[in-house]
């Protein structure tokens, strides 16, 4: 057990370095936080979508956005999609699931907000039919995914496509960038 957990960590550490020494990879961050300051500072929303433990991650980051991370603060208009339950089992049912993130943003999403798209793979059905529609409606679209992109790769104006196959350890970048994006746009 002792060797598991030192293996994980051990690749946590060095997947942080692979970013850490990727000066592309720190651009893109350094862009997507422009993005988002800008499309705070003209009231527009931020949008956020996963699914499972990227669900939770993308509900976390709204929330250190809506909430506050370090300093206290005006409330920034940020927003998971996926807390409705009762609206995202009757999409699912009356449509289907792959719809459920797109109609919302629809129905919410205005030129110049921002859906930042939480998918380890880049090929989840519904998050990258929340990308295509995003960009339809004039959204800033950033892709949080793993080595590949997946699908996201092609469609999404910033993508932050972690250097791994490894879900977990992807889903733990995620937080560590989406935590940096917090403090500097805080």
């Amino acid at each position: 057990m002792q060797n598991q957990i030192i293996n994980a960590i051990n690749q946590g550490i060095s997947l942080k370095q692979l970013i850490l020494t990727d000066l592309s990879f720190i651009k893109t961050i350094q862009d997507v936080i422009g993005e988002i300051v800008q499309a705070l500072k003209a009231d527009r929303q931020i949008f956020f979508c996963g699914n499972g433990g990227s669900a939770a991650d993308a509900q976390h980051l709204a929330a250190e956005l809506l909430g506050k991370y370090y300093l206290e603060r005006k409330p920034y208009c940020c927003e998971a999609l996926h807390t409705n339950s009762s609206y995202m089992t009757a999409v699912s049912n009356d449509y289907s699931f792959s719809e459920v993130y797109a109609r919302l943003l629809r129905a919410k999403g205005k030129p110049g907000d921002v859906l930042a798209a939480l998918s380890t793979s880049g090929n989840s059905g519904n998050i990258v039919r929340a990308v295509e529609t995003a960009n339809e409606l004039g959204l800033i679209t950033i892709g949080f995914t793993g080595k590949s992109g997946g699908k996201m790769r092609g469609i999404s104006k910033y993508l932050l496509n972690v250097p791994s196959d490894d879900t977990p350890r992807i889903q733990e970048i995620h937080i560590l960038i989406g935590h940096i994006v917090c403090e500097c746009v805080e």
